[in-house]
């Protein structure tokens, strides 16, 4: 696709809803598709599993507008998991569609991400496996730390899902201690409050059943 004209304020950057289940399967083959190229592993998630994130207010989608007029196209998507009883959040599946990268869309959504996984579990420390420059930068920039493993949480399910990547024997030889990713860790005790829009803090109230301060949030 030609995308010469089309500017990152072009994209809309959602936190997503059961409206846009309709793409989650050019979503989960864009990851498919990146994670042969890059040579690693993912873990595997369902269109269930994506759909369901995104009816929960879990997910952020980027849609990118057609010349036309025509329905929206994906430009990018991300999405939320708790671990540990809640005492551990992460921000997965970061992906933008290669007809739109080079605008600044991955860390938009990042930004949008971190917001939303703030507000909803406020206390819960937020964390990152990764071994790719440019996410190390993001989450650099929004006050992630280094740390080692026995820092992040000890929730089985969130380690099975290493079970796919390519480097699984080194985590494994490693006693799950060190791999080739590196570990980054958020403290929300040690920031100020998250900002995000309105609209999304109702939404929250309503799923979570409860009351969210507007004013300390407001975007």
């Amino acid at each position: 696709m030609d995308i010469t004209g089309v500017k990152s304020d072009d994209i809309q950057i959602l936190v997503a809803d059961e409206s846009h289940e309709r793409y989650v399967d050019i979503i989960l083959q864009t990851i498919e598709d990146a994670a042969k190229v890059r040579g690693t592993g993912i873990a595997k998630r369902t269109h269930e599993y994506v759909a369901n994130k995104m009816r929960e207010a879990k997910a952020v989608i980027a849609l990118a507008p057609q010349p036309d007029g025509g329905e929206a196209r994906f430009a990018g998507f991300s999405y939320i998991e708790t671990w540990g009883n809640k005492q551990y959040v992460t921000t997965s599946g970061l992906i933008v569609h290669p007809d739109f990268r080079g605008l600044g869309i991955a860390k938009r959504i990042k930004d949008v991400t971190f917001s939303l996984a703030r507000i909803r579990w406020p206390h819960a420390k937020i964390f990152s496996l990764t071994s790719g420059k440019a996410v190390m930068k993001m989450n650099t920039q929004l006050g992630y730390l280094p740390v080692t493993f026995d820092d992040l949480t000890d929730d089985e399910a969130f380690w099975k899902g290493c079970e796919g990547c390519v480097n699984v024997d080194v985590l494994r030889e490693r006693h799950r201690k060190f791999c080739i990713c590196t570990a980054m860790l958020f403290d929300p005790e040690e920031h100020l409050p998250a900002k995000i829009p309105q609209d999304v803090i109702d939404r929250i109230n309503r799923l979570d059943g409860r009351i969210i301060n507007s004013q300390e949030f407001r975007d």
